[in-house]
């Protein structure tokens, strides 16, 4: 099996042979009896009390609850490095009940996210509202650079024990699974949510929790 790095570039090679192909300047199609398949890579996610480890840990220097701050507020919302970097009081919706939503768009795709804002985005949005670098930059959160941050998150994973790689793409798929499908949020309001024009795409990131299926099932059990 191939990695999904590698499949990626053959497919768009092969697009290229294709071309050549039908303008006749090649004879035949070297790839016309191969096909590819990407080996999946489960990212995997953060569960309930993984993500309460890491909440609640206290870390001596700065950098470092920062760091866990903007992942927490990843996990809470699904957006990307590239759209938390970027975020500003501009992407802060006030709706006519009260409730905080974020507007943006998506750096990779250019595709519109429109999040409603739970209690620990907010928290976390309130705590650096002051934060000098924010006021400087016109930003809302101290994103630091993408690889100074996975060297933080790694360290922090470290010293909560949590051996899962962390990264941007488990705090997505953390939103993804435990904050909201094992939370009754339906897949294409989760689809809409990740900015994904496709609601295969999200299906990606779909898993349902035993804790899920049971409490799905619990009304079935007496019946039969």
């Amino acid at each position: 099996m191939l990695s999904q790095f590698i499949t990626k570039y053959i497919k768009n090679f092969k697009k290229i042979v294709r071309i050549a192909k039908a303008n006749d300047w090649i004879k035949t199609d070297p790839f016309a009896n191969h096909k590819f398949k990407p080996q999946k890579v489960d990212r995997g996610y953060l569960t309930e009390s993984e993500l309460e480890i890491i909440r609640a840990k206290e870390f001596e220097v700065d950098r470092l609850t920062n760091v866990r701050d903007i992942f927490l507020f990843a996990c809470y919302t699904g957006l990307a490095y590239s759209d938390l970097k970027s975020l500003n009081k501009e992407n802060i919706i006030e709706k006519s009940n009260g409730s905080l939503w974020v507007y943006t768009k998506r750096v990779k795709t250019g595709n519109e996210c429109h999040i409603p804002l739970i209690g620990g985005a907010i928290a976390l949005l309130e705590k650096y509202q002051h934060y000098p670098y924010c006021k400087e930059k016109n930003v809302l959160l101290p994103v630091y650079s993408n690889q100074r941050t996975n060297a933080y998150l790694k360290e922090i994973g470290n010293l909560c024990g949590i051996r899962k790689n962390l990264s941007s793409h488990l705090a997505r798929h953390t939103f993804a699974t435990t904050i909201t499908l094992n939370n009754n949020v339906l897949i294409e309001t989760v689809s809409k949510m990740l900015g994904h024009s496709l609601i295969n795409i999200t299906k990606i990131y779909a898993r349902l929790l035993d804790k899920k299926v049971e409490n799905d099932m619990s009304q079935l059990m007496d019946k039969y």
